[in-house]
């Protein structure tokens, strides 16, 4: 497989952009920052005062990157307007590179639902639209077959973070859904609905969320939306990265991580069943165009994640055997890690 890089100009200037899209969005603090304790672990939110009520909006968990980014923003004297065309700018420059753009319907949905703070409440872009954004991450072009638009937006997040945060998407995702001319599709549960398909056109909106159980429908509070419970999607979204989608100023999103978004996609080709089979052949290219990629760059992570996800269980092993005997250049690739 030939993998194609992209120019130092285009990879220095994506991640510019993703700095500048992080620091933008803990920048637009209303109030105090606060960290709050769960469960052992910190969580930051933007603490302010309507009225008498103090309201909390979520920013993102503890870590160093965190603390340095709330402390840049307390510092930056940079007007908005500034930052916001020096974003746009960086957004030219990576299309003019060869960067995948999105169309404007697209885009303007996904900008409107980081807007609403989709992304910000543990919203995680997967499925073939996360899959485009790893031309970012990894600095790799991506092949012709590759960048075949698909009009699904898959959004999963997780339901204990969705009850534990305290702090709710504004506006509501369901009033963004429906200024897009998106309808909710029924399902087999009366008034409860997961997907939503927009009237006119095929463009559809699925929210999913790990299944620790059996699976079905969920609430996801802080979203106000239900979403689909799906097994093995625990281990995918777990501890998501950032992500810049080239769209106008740019657009700030979390994605999974790379290496389990490819070994996550061989256990997933295994299970489509009836008509659904005929995405397998897809999963099986982006796993192979995936792990390629990251056996040059990143073989430790993409090892310990395929050691990590056949520590799951024997199903999880027999999943990822069964794809890689259909897979063989890409089962040699992982056998020489």
């Amino acid at each position: 497989m030939t993998l194609k890089p992209h120019s130092a100009i285009a990879h220095a200037a994506y991640h510019d952009l993703l700095r500048s899209l992080r620091e933008e969005a803990v920048g637009d603090l209303r109030g105090t920052p606060t960290r709050v304790e769960r469960n052992g672990r910190g969580y930051w939110y933007d603490s302010f005062r309507v009225g008498a009520e103090v309201r909390k909006r979520y920013l993102g968990e503890d870590d160093p990157q965190m603390t340095a980014r709330m402390q840049a923003a307390r510092e930056a004297r940079e007007p908005a307007e500034a930052r916001r065309r020096a974003r746009a700018r960086l957004v030219r420059l990576l299309r003019a590179e060869g960067f995948l753009g999105l169309d404007p319907t697209t885009g303007s949905l996904m900008a409107a639902l980081a807007g609403a703070g989709v992304f910000r409440l543990g919203g995680t872009v997967v499925g073939t639209h996360a899959f485009r954004l790893y031309e970012g991450e990894l600095n790799l072009a991506l092949s012709l077959e590759q960048t075949a638009q698909t009009d699904d937006i898959d959004i999963a997040s997780f339901e204990r973070l969705s009850l534990a945060l305290e702090d709710a998407a504004a506006p509501p995702v369901q009033e963004v859904l429906r200024d897009f001319d998106f309808a909710p599709v029924p399902s087999l549960e009366p008034g409860r609905t997961w997907r939503w398909r927009q009237t006119q056109g095929q463009a559809l909106v699925e929210f999913l969320t790990p299944a620790f159980g059996e699976e079905g429908l969920r609430d996801l509070p802080a979203l106000g939306v239900q979403a689909q419970a799906l097994r093995h999607l625990n281990w995918l979204i777990a501890e998501p990265i950032p992500a810049a989608i080239p769209y106008r100023s740019g657009v700030l999103v979390q994605i999974p991580r790379p290496e389990r978004f490819a070994i996550h996609k061989l256990i997933v080709s295994e299970r489509r069943q009836g008509q659904a089979r005929l995405k397998a052949a897809k999963d099986r290219a982006q796993a192979e165009w995936l792990i390629e990629a990251l056996a040059r760059d990143r073989p430790d992570d993409l090892l310990d994640a395929l050691e990590d996800a056949r520590e799951q269980g024997p199903r999880w092993r027999e999943r990822i055997a069964a794809s890689l005997e259909r897979m063989p250049e890409t089962a040699a690739v992982l056998g020489a890690l």
